[in-house]
């Protein structure tokens, strides 16, 4: 691999002792691209938002995350005998992927995306091409003096393309499946169809069995205790294979596919969606959703430090809210009712409420009528929000491969279980401080449904 065309000759590699992985070489350009500030920010995000209230181990970054993914994926594309230029190219892919997360994780994503049209993914798109600064002026003057290069000019001074890097990071953003499907306008040899793109590129960092999933579900589960995400990492990867341009995995990997998916869904049901998790999160969401939009994106790219800080100077509900979670005050359950016990009308009733402003105004009514201060109330109805921050949550689509190439929903009734697995188990919670449930039990369920 080239050198930076730097005066200063980088270091060939260092070694990287990981809690999950054991040794991680990291060579260059990426040794380069770790120093950015772009990347080091991720040191300040919680990896699992403010999951650590619940699961006091659950204090891993977002840079650890970012790490582990890199290495998933230089084992995968190493399994797969790629070229030099492809393994550079999903290597910083899965290296930079998370670099748009903004503070807490995927804690504040769907506010973002609802107020302001932006995604993580957008973000990191941004911040790639030099369009989003993530220093401000204070910490531009501290570091002025330090000679430092662009993510994309690190990438072309090792011929790595910028736009192509972008492309894999970005293709959940272009509704990109994970799986190629089966049309009638493609070439056919031996009753096998042949696709022209690259597909498994992207299949590396954005699929149903991906590096970011494999890296995130054993990482997780060791921080926070949980051992529903253990899965088997190496008979996942020696049973990968690319077959038509497409990711599949070998019918040997078949058990190790089921347990990744279970795997998933515990994890998602079990720690991610927790529900005092989850309330903690909406606390912080409702915080910031009642600011301004240009006040509102002064937030996007801040460590958690920086959004504690201006949060306890701007007072008020987003200074009380941040306290409580500083010290584990948290909203208490006041009301929910589960998936089953929806009927037509409820049903109906709960998606008038989905877009935020309604939303918002209800819980304000809400309050207003139990006699509870604004703010106090939250009202979460969680599937939608639960599509925006994790888009493959319900994808089993993976290709099995036993002579020809077939969906895994033939070999196996588990995929389409999983997918009518409702996560989380609440279809709409409402919840509020310990001392106003009694009045807000009284009157949510009327004014939810009236």
């Amino acid at each position: 691999m080239p050198h930076s065309s730097d005066s200063t000759p980088d270091v060939e590699y260092k070694i990287i002792h990981d809690t999950v992985h054991g040794t991680i070489k990291l060579i260059q350009p990426f040794l380069r691209l770790l120093e950015t500030p772009e990347l080091q920010r991720l040191n300040s995000i919680h990896q699992l938002g403010l999951a650590y209230l619940v699961f006091p181990g659950a204090n891993h970054t977002r840079l650890e995350h970012s790490l582990g993914t890199y290495h998933v994926a230089a084992r995968m594309a190493n399994a797969l005998n790629l070229d030099e230029d492809e393994r550079s190219l999903v290597a910083a892919a899965a290296l930079l992927h998370d670099i748009g997360h903004g503070p807490y994780s995927h804690t504040l994503e769907y506010l973002f995306s609802t107020r302001l049209g932006l995604t993580h993914t957008d973000l990191t798109r941004m911040i790639i091409l030099g369009e989003e600064e993530i220093l401000d002026d204070d910490h531009k003057q501290v570091l002025n003096h330090i000679p430092r290069k662009s993510i994309s000019d690190i990438l072309e001074n090792h011929n790595i393309d910028p736009a192509k890097v972008i492309d894999l990071i970005c293709t959940e953003s272009r509704e990109f499946d994970g799986m190629i499907k089966l049309t009638e306008d493609l070439p056919i040899h031996d009753n096998q169809q042949f696709f022209n793109t690259k597909k498994y590129l992207y299949q590396i960092i954005h699929s149903t069995i991906d590096a970011d999933q494999i890296d995130y579900l054993l990482r997780d589960s060791h921080y926070t205790g949980v051992a529903y995400g253990v899965l088997d990492i190496d008979r996942l990867i020696q049973t990968i294979e690319v077959f038509n341009n497409d990711l599949v995995i070998n019918k040997h990997g078949l058990s190790a596919v089921e347990g990744m998916l279970v795997a998933r869904t515990l994890m998602y049901s079990s720690v991610y969606f927790h529900k005092t998790v989850r309330i903690a999160e909406l606390m912080l969401s409702r915080a910031l959703e009642r600011l301004g939009a240009e006040q509102l994106r002064e937030f996007l790219v801040c460590s958690e430090a920086e959004l504690v800080h201006k949060f306890i100077k701007l007072g008020g509900l987003q200074g009380e809210l941040i306290t409580f979670l500083l010290y584990r005050h948290l909203f208490k359950r006041a009301f929910h009712l589960k998936h089953t016990d929806l009927d037509d009308a409820t049903r109906e009733a709960l998606l008038r409420l989905e877009t935020p402003d309604k939303r918002l105004a209800l819980e304000d009514a809400i309050a207003a009528r139990a006699g509870v201060p604004k703010g106090h109330v939250i009202i979460d109805i969680p599937l939608k929000e639960l599509k925006v921050s994790e888009p493959r949550i319900h994808q089993t689509d993976i290709n099995i491969l036993d002579k020809t190439v077939k969906p895994l929903s033939k070999y196996t009734p588990l995929a389409k279980a999983l997918q009518q697995r409702n996560i989380p188990d609440w279809a709409v919670m409402v919840a509020t401080d310990k001392k106003y449930i009694e009045p807000v039990a009284k009157v949510a369920e009327k004014l939810l449904f009236d």
